[in-house]
């Protein structure tokens, strides 16, 4: 069982009083059934499972009256399972099937005898078909595969290991030298590999790149088949011609999606659905320039420009027609190596709970990535060369006097170092970066005595 830090929300969310249902959301095959299952066997006495695809007839459940009582009483005789209040967890999977039973939520969580669950692949992009959401009794938490730190995990590194990297991350010390080597040895094993946890178990098992290659393409056909299956008419033609020409889009020299290279005649307007579409699914990660780098970014977003990575970057590998495995881990990082680079760090920060942005412009150069991190801009420069301390655009940006930002990093094979303001950490510290922590309390009181 490899184990995956959702694990910890999960167990936190079992301890709250008047919990809400958790709804957990991601792309397909990135082990979210797995998860609450095991979860469940380790947390309940009773588990009850309803996977909407698999359990024919199982929509009728909630297609009466939508009380909390007839709802159990049809699970009881649906399932023909114990259901003991306070013990029991209710696993509704697959629920984009069934728009009813995310209504019927509602009254579940008020009834309050029964913690539930729901998780789907394809809910953002099926909620137009929901009738009406239960706001304010659902906890919505975004899975997504391995990360980085999962993977080595999953590989054997042990806990000493990465308190030794944390203590370097956090001190600017220099990673010993054979640490170093191994980790970003690992880093391209990562890069090829990735992190749908299938294929990670694949190469834990057998070490054979061939196989983790095939099963990634099983993946990608069925994300697919999920386009032909869950969109339609002209849309459906739409998106899967931008699925693949994601890694073609991306080895371009400034990575920027083009519209026009996939229809001459193409309009963001006609395609606007079908890029949300991909984002929605959690296949693909969007990632939108900027007018300046200053918060809030969100309000400067251009929405007409910007990069489209591959949700998962051993997908993104297995996707491209040169056979750059065996390149990447030969050591050999000029294979394309840019556009992988900035795809396993877009795929890492939005991991972290981070949304993705970049600038451009002709009178500053590219940032690769610029993060809203609190009230702070972080500035993130991905270096695949040797010459990772140029960076000019980085020093333009950070010279313009009415523009303030956080931290200013430079990822790159280097070990750690610091310069100035300038923080070197190898390409695998990228597991570090992390949100930073808000106050647990805000009180805010206004005086009232001069009223």
């Amino acid at each position: 069982m490899l184990k995956r830090e959702i694990s910890e929300k999960l167990k936190l969310w079992r301890t709250q009083k008047n919990k809400k249902a958790l709804c957990i959301i991601g792309a397909r095959q990135i082990g979210k059934t797995t998860i609450i299952r095991e979860f469940a066997k380790q947390e309940y006495e009773n588990f009850i499972e309803i996977n909407f695809i698999l359990d024919k007839g199982a929509e009728k459940i909630f297609e009466d009256k939508l009380d909390a009582d007839t709802i159990i009483e049809n699970l009881t005789a649906f399932k023909m399972q114990k259901m003991e209040p306070g013990k029991t967890l209710v696993f509704l999977d697959e629920i984009q099937e069934c728009p009813n039973a995310r209504c019927a939520i509602k009254f579940l969580v008020e009834d309050g005898r029964f913690d539930y669950i729901e998780s789907g692949s394809l809910l953002g992009v099926r909620y137009k078909e929901v009738p009406s959401y239960a706001v304010g009794f659902e906890e919505i938490v975004s899975m997504y595969p391995m990360n980085f730190r999962e993977f080595l995990r999953a590989n054997g590194v042990q806990d000493t290991t990465f308190t030794t990297l944390q203590f370097c991350y956090e001190n600017h010390n220099e990673v010993p030298t054979v640490m170093h080597e191994t980790l970003l040895k690992l880093f391209a094993t990562y890069i090829v590999v990735g992190g749908m946890p299938d294929v990670v178990q694949t190469y834990v098992d057998t070490h054979d790149i061939g196989k983790v290659v095939r099963l990634q393409r099983n993946i990608l056909e069925l994300y697919r088949q999920d386009i032909s299956k869950y969109s339609e008419g002209a849309e459906k033609v739409r998106i899967k011609a931008i699925f693949d020409s994601i890694a073609s889009q991306l080895d371009d020299k400034n990575r920027r999606f083009i519209l026009n290279r996939i229809d001459e005649n193409g309009r963001m307007n006609r395609y606007e659905n079908s890029f949300m579409w991909l984002s929605d699914a959690g296949v693909a990660l969007p990632s939108y320039n900027v007018t300046e780098p200053q918060a809030p970014l969100q309000l400067n977003e251009k929405r007409n420009l910007f990069k489209l990575f591959m949700g998962d970057t051993g997908l993104l590998c297995a996707s491209c027609m040169e056979n750059i495995q065996f390149e990447l881990l030969q050591g050999n990082m000029d294979v394309n190596m840019g556009s992988i680079l900035e795809n396993v760090f877009a795929q890492s920060i939005k991991s972290g709970g981070f949304s993705l942005n970049y600038f451009e412009s002709k009178k500053y150069g590219e940032l690769d990535f610029v993060i809203q991190n609190g009230l702070k801009i972080d500035l993130l420069e991905i270096k695949s060369g040797n010459d990772y301390q140029k960076h000019s655009a980085l020093n333009r940006v950070s010279a313009v006097e009415n523009w303030k930002f956080g931290r200013k990093i430079v990822f790159c094979k280097g070990n750690v170092e610091q310069k100035e303001e300038i923080e070197y950490f190898p390409w695998y510290m990228v597991m570090f970066y992390q949100r930073e922590k808000e106050p647990e309390h805000y009180i805010y009181e206004v005086d009232l005595s001069d009223l």
